[in-house]
């Protein structure tokens, strides 16, 4: 790390590339910001902004979970009661007739109370209520290996489904017509959705993280006219509310996540109106 810290501060000849918090932070932004770009355009070309919501919810009750068995990480309950709760989800929203909002609000509205009611009985809710808002400057050199790990094995996935859950999210009869299994191929997206926001809940926040996911991907398709366009605009509008929040928040001594997601609503504006004309 010492070397990459190095470059950093080559390149950043700034006050804030000093520290080396900050240059985690920095590096965990430039990971996590392109894959939430990516997933972000097709949470919102398949309208599941607010499954994205829910799952950054369920993030209370995977640690509470993890309190009640005695298991000292909360991640790895996080993830697994994500991945669960997110197909989940999918399955009950493909056999009902109930709208998806109804399903997702259900599930959502579960798992964030059976969080909250069992990390409050336990006495342990003040100890994780900073997941609720998140902070990126404790990110660790272990955490942004692991996420360059997460981002090149969404891009490897990603290069082998995306076709179809484009296809998926235009026509779902048509896709099912040419041979794509839908289930699998849905499947597929909501463990790599899963895991992307439970791996970011502690640095974004609970009530932050969806907002981050949503927003440059919809900028992005307000002014883009095919999807690779779609996909390009949406990684580097992420990446700008991204960098652009973590150094502002740095001088203005703001909450990081919270900053980005500013950044990316003007953003998010900026290009509706500009879209309309």
């Amino acid at each position: 790390m010492e070397l990459i810290y190095d470059i950093i501060e080559t390149i950043l000849p700034f006050s804030f590339a000093r520290f080396d918090f900050m240059k985690n932070a920095l590096l965990a932004v430039l990971l996590v910001t392109p894959l939430f770009g990516l997933l972000g355009t097709m949470a919102v070309n398949n309208k599941m902004a607010f499954f994205s919501d829910a799952l950054g919810h369920s993030a209370l009750t995977g640690i509470a979970i993890g309190v009640a068995l005695g298991i000292g990480d909360p991640l790895v309950c996080m993830l697994t009661f994500g991945i669960v709760f997110g197909l989940a989800i999918r399955k009950v929203k493909s056999g009902t007739k109930a709208s998806s909002d109804t399903v997702i609000s259900v599930f959502s509205s579960v798992s964030m109370a059976l969080g909250i009611v069992i990390l409050s009985g336990s006495g342990g809710f003040a100890k994780y209520s900073s997941y609720l808002i998140g902070d990126i400057l404790t990110v660790s050199p272990a955490y942004v290996g692991l996420m360059a790990v997460v981002l090149a094995g969404t891009y490897i996935v990603w290069c082998f489904i995306y076709n179809d859950l484009l296809l998926l999210s235009v026509n779902p009869s048509l896709s099912a017509s040419r041979g794509i299994k839908n289930a699998l191929t849905e499947n597929i997206f909501v463990v790599i959705l899963a895991v992307a926001v439970m791996l970011s809940i502690k640095q974004i926040g609970i009530l932050t993280i969806n907002s981050l996911l949503i927003l440059p991907a919809a900028a992005a398709r307000n002014v883009s006219s095919n999807s690779r366009q779609y996909l390009v605009l949406s990684t580097v509008i992420s990446l700008f509310c991204g960098i652009a929040g973590l150094v502002i928040s740095f001088y203005a001594g703001t909450a990081a996540g919270a900053t980005m997601v500013l950044i990316a609503a003007a953003v998010y504006f900026v290009t509706y109106f500009v879209s309309g004309k």
